[in-house]
């Protein structure tokens, strides 16, 4: 079909003509009557049914798009179209319905399952034994934020200080810290670090199991200091994680900020819409094309287009659209809007792996996972969001630094009292407990680049893993340093044989096989649309979320982080969209100076 066939630069005819029209009918209206008139609702009755126009128009209804979605149209006279690939994250309006999304426990169903998922892999990786990777991305309203294990991390100060050192200026730790702080509402309550009145609720685990206790005390007993908010003052440190549940239901950006804001008359909202590509006037950003139902339609946006697909999706519709390396777009047939070699580049993530320990006490979660005890805890969670499926499990961790020298935390811990294999899609086989470790700021970088024109067609993703000596020297040291923690007193009475790596590993060519074996991705795709200054080659976006060499045309996810931070995605990408909402409304930055971020005593030590 000739629309699936690269990008035109469209000139909007009739159609503009009409729906521009519609919109200056609509404001007269409003003007006459004095009300607030929904001029987009208005415009679905008044233009053809396969055009519609609007302030905005949002690409990705995931992390940050739902927040922007939310926020551009708290002002009634703004309208905003969101875009969504997948469907709904409720039906017939009941999250109950939907519970393999809401259930915390639930988590795994949804990385297994296409309905929910875009479910990538990436090409063969020659650095691990030639195997492709799995890489779950949501697609479903609430995106990632749906999919994912609800560890609610900011990252280091410093990962933002680096941003502003790498081009990103004004995303400091004191200019990003606020925006944090405005999304959240901790349910310890408001304090120098936390946020005590925004949507998104944080709240801690209360399973009290045994098993995270232990790793607590057994990681003090190696030598590691105790952090009572690795999101606040001090991330160094083993302690309870965040997480982004809520009275026992996971805590989305759909929930957040979809949700609140479905009734208002200035903000549409679709599902399994597929945007095929960015509609331009020269280099003006005019609109998008998409497919609904079969049927390709046309929105304009008479302010802006902003892309919010995320690391993967958000650098593929730029490139289909005729934005990217124009040696590339040309061999493919696609018009060159703007040659901008960085688009699809740069991509980052975190890579981990399981040690596991088998557990000689029945307090991890394999019985829970026997048939009759799921049906039992499904049963608690549907009638009062209770027990042990209203929680993912992951309720502690640490981070820590892998060498003296090193300024900040650049390995990862999540503790789990279970097994899992295989991204959960093999069922738990005994009594075990694991750690997910890896590091938080590899050396690696890859990158992503069209298959074909179909925007249906994945594109290939080449994360190029474990290609420096940098990180085959940390995952050895992830390795040992996970060891010595469970080899501590307070596992003793837990503790049975090593699942995996295994006793037989213990070489460092055993522990680097067992890794190339056995490492996956901890599912942080980023930086693939990085910001940066317009003198920089490899940057997409200014530090004003606006992509370079474009006009009205914007990127907001985590796609335009300059490098990957210290820790999960989710909290950073909502805090991207936060502050990128004052941006695009012309509001001043928010700013907290002189906040005091613990630094260690000496780095001549490792702990």
């Amino acid at each position: 079909m000739s629309y699936l066939i690269g990008v035109r630069c469209y000139s909007p005819v009739s159609e503009m003509r009409q729906a521009a029209g519609a919109l200056l009918r609509a404001r007269a209206l409003r003007n006459v009557l004095g009300s607030r008139f929904p001029a987009s609702r208005s415009l679905s009755q008044l233009s053809p049914g396969t055009a519609s126009s609007h302030n905005y128009v949002i690409v990705g209804a995931g992390s940050a798009g739902c927040v922007l979605a939310s926020r551009l149209t708290e002002d009634p006279l703004r309208t905003a179209l969101l875009l969504e690939a997948g469907p709904k994250d409720t039906l017939l309006g009941s999250k109950r319905l939907m519970w393999k999304i809401h259930m915390p426990a639930a988590l795994t169903y949804n990385l297994c399952d296409e309905k929910y998922n875009w479910y990538y892999h990436t090409r063969p990786q020659k650095h691990m034994d030639n195997r492709v990777m799995y890489w779950p991305r949501g697609r479903v309203w609430g995106g990632s934020s749906s999919l994912n294990a609800m560890v609610y991390i900011r990252g280091h100060a410093e990962d933002y200080n680096r941003w502003s050192r790498e081009g990103a200026v004004g995303w400091d730790y004191e200019h990003c810290l606020p925006y944090f702080k405005k999304a959240q509402t901790h349910e310890l309550g408001p304090d120098q670090y936390r946020g005590g009145n925004g949507p998104l609720y944080v709240s801690r685990g209360k399973t009290n199991n045994p098993l995270h206790h232990a790793f607590l005390e057994a990681a003090q007993q190696a030598g590691y200091p105790f952090t009572d908010d690795m999101n606040g003052y001090q991330q160094e440190g083993f302690g309870w994680m965040d997480m982004t549940v809520h009275k026992g239901q996971r805590w989305s950006t759909a929930s957040a900020y979809l949700r609140p804001a479905i009734s208002r008359p200035n903000l549409s909202i679709t599902e399994k819409t597929i945007v095929t590509k960015i509609l331009f006037q020269g280099t003006k950003a005019i609109g998008v094309e998409y497919m609904e139902n079969g049927q390709s339609k046309k929105a304009f946006a008479s302010q802006e287009v902003i892309l919010s697909g995320g690391a993967i999706n958000s650098p593929q519709l730029l490139m289909l659209s005729g934005i990217g390396n124009a040696d590339d777009l040309k061999k493919l047939g696609i018009p060159v809007v703007s040659h901008l070699p960085g688009v699809g580049q740069n991509l980052r993530d975190h890579l981990e792996v399981y040690v596991q320990q088998k557990c000689t006490k029945p307090i991890t979660l394999y019985n829970a996972q026997k048939p009759i005890n799921m049906v039992k805890i499904g049963l608690e969670w549907l009638w009062k969001f209770t027990g042990e499926g209203a929680t993912a499990h992951l309720e502690s961790g640490g981070f820590i630094r892998s060498q003296a020298g090193v300024p900040h935390p650049d390995i990862q811990f999540h503790f789990l009292p279970s097994q899992v294999i295989d991204h959960g899609r093999v069922p738990s086989t005994m009594e075990a407990y694991q750690v997910h470790v890896g590091p938080v700021r590899s050396t690696s970088v890859g990158w992503l680049k069209l298959k074909t024109t179909n925007p249906n067609d994945h594109p290939i993703i080449e994360p190029n893993y474990m290609s420096t000596e940098r990180d085959i020297w940390e995952f050895r040291q992830c390795v040992k340093l996970t060891r010595e923690i469970f080899a501590q007193k307070a596992f003793e009475k837990f503790c049975g044989p090593e699942i995996q790596p295994g006793n037989h590993v213990q070489s460092d060519k055993e522990i680097d096989a067992f890794i190339r074996q056995k490492a996956d991705s901890a599912y942080h795709p980023s930086c693939t649309c990085k910001m940066g200054q317009p003198a920089d080659s490899t940057a997409v976006v200014d530090p004003q979320t606006k992509v370079i060499g474009v006009e009205n045309l914007r990127v907001v996810d985590a796609s335009i982080m300059p490098s990957v931070v210290s820790g999960n995605l989710n909290a950073p990408t909502i805090m991207i969209a936060e502050k990128a909402a004052d941006i695009i409304k012309g509001l001043p930055p928010l700013h907290e100076r002189n906040v005091p971020v613990y630094r260690p005593k000496t780095l001549e030590t490792q702990r």
